[in-house]
């Protein structure tokens, strides 16, 4: 294994809850202490260390990809001095030193996981998103590869139906894999242009836009205010709050606060 350092404040456990809190993740297995996952064709093992992470194997490919799944070109040391003065803010600071929000290695994943998880649990999401994998993926040690654009695009809707998904959402998910949508573009674009094209997509909202700047590209002024659960949290710390307009209030950290208001449900 090779060592990759990580300024502290960092805690492995924390910033990988998210890939177990609603059920075992496919794609992203937490097992044993150590996270697996897939990455062309091989599979990549972290594992904390103190100072950092061990991960195998480590090159030029699998870099970006623990960079990504650890949240790592996030700037904790700013966002905790600027939440700090925030009688709200800084107990969850304390709370959850050390977490990271992990985001997803892949564009079409990142889409495809937030159609599966409109208007349902995330528990029930998991599940249809783990039967959508292992009916379509491949298995790559612990984890599975998630399914390629192009599999799904020769999916039928009914095979998706199958699995759990609604007629709609597997429509939608057919659809995105079949569409013209450059996924490899986003990166460069303004949040603004992003959601415009997001939108422009049948069955990609605002709320999946959102999270896609929030989850995918790590946007830091990401607020997905159409959120039922970041609601919840902001009326239930903040009061009688829009929540929209209270994303100006932790500019410039809109994402990370959202993902550590977040954490109050998901993390015990």
């Amino acid at each position: 294994m090779a060592f990759l350092p990580i300024p502290e404040p960092f805690d492995l456990d924390l910033t990988t809850a998210r890939f177990r809190v609603f059920g075992v993740d496919r794609a992203t297995v937490w097992r044993d202490g150590v996270l697996h996952r897939a990455a062309d064709g091989r599979e990549v093992r972290i594992a904390a260390r103190p100072g950092g992470v061990d991960v195998e194997p480590l090159d030029d490919l699998t870099g970006p990809l623990v960079r990504r799944l650890l949240g790592l070109d996030f700037d904790l040391d700013a966002f905790y001095a600027r939440v700090d003065p925030d009688p709200t803010l800084a107990p969850l600071v304390l709370r959850f030193t050390g977490f990271r929000p992990a985001l997803v290695p892949d564009a079409f994943e990142a889409l495809v996981t937030s159609i599966t998880a409109q208007q349902v649990s995330l528990f029930s999401a998991t599940a249809v998103r783990n039967r959508l994998i292992e009916r379509f993926g491949e298995p790559v040690g612990a984890a599975w590869a998630f399914p390629a654009r192009e599999r799904l695009a020769a999916a039928s809707e009914d095979e998706l139906v199958e699995l759990g998904f609604s007629g709609r959402k597997a429509e939608y998910v057919v659809g995105l894999a079949r569409s013209d949508l450059d996924l490899d573009e986003f990166e460069a674009l303004a949040d603004e242009e992003v959601k415009a094209r997001l939108v422009a997509q049948r069955g990609l909202g605002e709320w999946t836009a959102d999270w896609f700047l929030a989850r995918y590209l790590g946007r830091p002024h990401a607020w997905p205010a159409g959120d039922l659960a970041l609601r919840k949290v902001v009326a239930a710390l903040y009061g009688d709050t829009d929540v929209r307009a209270a994303g100006s209030r932790f500019h410039p950290f809109e994402n990370l606060t959202a993902h550590y208001l977040l954490a109050t449900l998901l993390i015990p």
